[in-house]
């Protein structure tokens, strides 16, 4: 068994021994609170709705962020995608993706919306700077963020939580005792939960 699947194995399975770590997980919640209240959100000068998760791990991101891509195009707006750009290593950021990129340079997942969507897809760990290369170079109108949950440096009109419908919180604690981002009773303050 990989330590992966350890984890989640204690996460899914409340391990007792977890309950080790919670010094460390009130900590976790602590600067998680600290960051939400005094960053200050500012506006890339386009509507943004925000697809994320609470909990670490897969949750049905990506094809939903190709789901809402999809709807907002046939709606005539001009769709732009930020991500992270997990897992690549681009010469600079932000960085413009297209359906050619390697995903060594944009990592997997962008490459992925990229290709599927045909929509411009920008990544840098600073989704703000994505966002506003979308809008001032490829002139879009919509911004949709890729696992942008707790980026909150970038200003968002709508915020949609997945929720994996098999795993659900695990065993509802912040990491490092449970596979939360977030507290549980932040899914009361976003905009859409959907559970998959």
């Amino acid at each position: 068994m990989s330590l992966e699947q350890r984890i989640n194995a204690a996460w899914y399975g409340r391990a007792r021994w977890l309950l080790l770590l919670l010094p460390l997980t009130y900590l976790f919640r602590c600067i998680a609170a600290l960051r939400r209240h005094f960053i200050s959100p500012q506006s890339c000068g386009a509507p943004v709705i925000v697809v994320g998760n609470i909990s670490v791990g897969g949750s049905g991101k990506t094809p939903a962020v190709l789901a809402l891509a999809d709807f907002c195009r046939d709606r005539g707006y001009r769709v732009g995608i930020v991500s992270r750009g997990y897992g690549g290593q681009a010469p600079h950021y932000p960085y413009l993706l297209d359906e050619t990129t390697d995903p060594s340079i944009g990592g997997d997942e962008p490459c992925l919306i990229a290709r599927r969507s045909g929509l411009p897809v920008a990544v840098a760990p600073d989704r703000l700077a994505a966002a506003k290369l979308l809008v001032e170079h490829q002139q879009c109108n919509l911004i949709i963020g890729d696992d942008g949950l707790q980026h909150y440096r970038l200003a968002r009109d709508i915020e949609v939580l997945l929720i994996d419908g098999e795993r659900g919180f695990g065993n509802g604690f912040c990491l490092p005792v449970g596979p939360l981002r977030e507290p549980i009773s932040r899914a009361s303050s976003v905009d859409l939960t959907i559970i998959n």
